[in-house]
């Protein structure tokens, strides 16, 4: 085994780790034997380095094999190395990484400094949870049970977090949305287009003692203003859902909206999410943001308007009609907690739906074409005919339907 970034006092001069990883990573995919990849640090390497080394794996595998991060050294941080994640998981993201799973862990020995028993035992839990995570989610190709039959049965099960995945345009309120919900302030709120979130948040609420994450996209803006943001927009979404996808599943897309004129991008919006990226096998609700000046009753809004949704297509399992501005409203803020909370908790109640963990959609089937996971049967108009349809579902313009299908693997 080599080491990436050593010193020059390393065994393998970083140049020739790099090259014999490359060969190793190349080999074992032609083989198909390549189903994960773990990448490990020390807890006290720069941002930075990590981005180096993420940027080269993912070049080589190119997301047809999930990259989990192992954070090692971590021994200071005491019962709770998961403390480093939490600390730097905004940093990386912002970075643009996206990893399929972590753990925070020690490896040192018990002789060690700050190296006790439990740190050890709650390490060792903690990666065999990842690998045998990725054993359980694959399906083909999958890790072969003899890889991990040393791994405990009890961890095989594991309490999740309900996931929602939060989309919409920039400027319609998503992030005073989430701290709305969340009851605090955990989301940075911008009045300027241009600070929008570019990469995926995660945000961890509870509602009623029920633990929630809260995955806050990239703002969608019109293809036409923007196309490299918004291709990178929906390139991000579709990495987020794919990870969910092996951690656990999707339970609920929030498609967030301002009141007012009901932009075209509405319906082009909600089929990339709801048909294309989630195969229409996720219950997704709209909320209507900006409403604290509605006459009458907020929710008369959605009865003057439901029927733009209905002529467009766009079918919602439900909806919540809000203010999440609390200045002069305090009272209509306040009913606007309530009922998005409880929008939420319908549509994610246990028993209710089992969250979607991905599977051969139309647009995922079309990419592992474009992959060439069906190699050898790909015909030549196959990556044609997916840009053809993004095109005319999402009303794209042709050239950025191509480009989209050629970013998105």
């Amino acid at each position: 085994m080599t080491g990436l970034d050593e010193d020059p006092r390393g065994t393998v001069p970083d140049k020739e780790a790099r090259r014999i990883l490359k060969e190793l990573v190349q080999t074992l995919m032609k083989q198909s034997d390549l189903h994960l990849i773990i990448y490990c640090v020390r807890g006290e390497k720069m941002i930075q380095t990590l981005r180096r080394n993420y940027q080269f794996i993912r070049s080589r595998v190119k997301g047809r094999v999930p990259i989990v991060l192992v954070v090692t050294s971590l021994e200071s941080h005491g019962p709770d190395m998961e403390e480093w994640w939490r600390l730097n998981e905004n940093a990386i993201s912002k970075h643009g990484m996206t990893f399929d799973g972590h753990a925070c862990v020690t490896t040192g020995k018990i002789t060690q400094s700050n190296v006790t028993e439990y740190g050890r035992k709650q390490s060792y839990d903690a990666v065999c949870k990842l690998i045998e995570q990725f054993r359980l989610s694959n399906e083909s190709p999958g890790l072969s049970r003899s890889t991990t039959h040393n791994i405990p049965s009890k961890l095989v099960a594991r309490n999740r977090h309900t996931n929602i995945v939060l989309f919409g345009l920039g400027g319609v309120g998503k992030s005073s949305l989430i701290n709305l919900m969340a009851g605090e302030n955990v989301a940075r709120t911008s009045n300027n287009m241009r600070a929008c979130t570019l990469h995926w948040q995660k945000y961890a609420i509870k509602i009623d003692d029920k633990s929630y994450n809260v995955f806050d996209t990239a703002a969608l803006e019109e293809p036409q203003l923007g196309i490299p943001q918004y291709l990178d927009a929906i390139e991000n979404a579709y990495t987020l859902i794919r990870k969910l996808g092996r951690q656990g599943g999707v339970d609920l897309l929030l498609f967030c909206i301002r009141a007012g004129k009901l932009a075209p991008t509405l319906q082009y919006n909600y089929r990339l999410f709801h048909e294309f990226l989630c195969d229409e096998k996720v219950p997704i609700v709209v909320v209507v943001t900006y409403l604290e000046n509605e006459d009458g009753e907020m929710d008369d809004w959605w009865k003057r308007n439901r029927v733009i949704f209905d002529e467009r297509e766009v079918r919602v399992a439900g909806h919540a009609c809000i203010t999440a501005i609390e200045g002069n409203y305090p009272v209509r803020y306040e009913q606007s907690r309530t009922t998005i909370r409880e929008l939420v908790k319908e549509f994610t109640a246990d028993g209710q739906m089992e969250a979607w963990k991905g599977g051969d959609s139309t647009f995922v089937s079309f990419m592992r074409k474009l992959n060439g996971l069906l190699v050898g049967k790909e015909k030549p108009y196959v990556k044609k005919n997916v840009a053809s349809r993004l095109a005319k579902r999402c009303n794209l313009s042709p050239d950025v339907a191509k480009e989209l299908a050629d970013r998105i693997k």
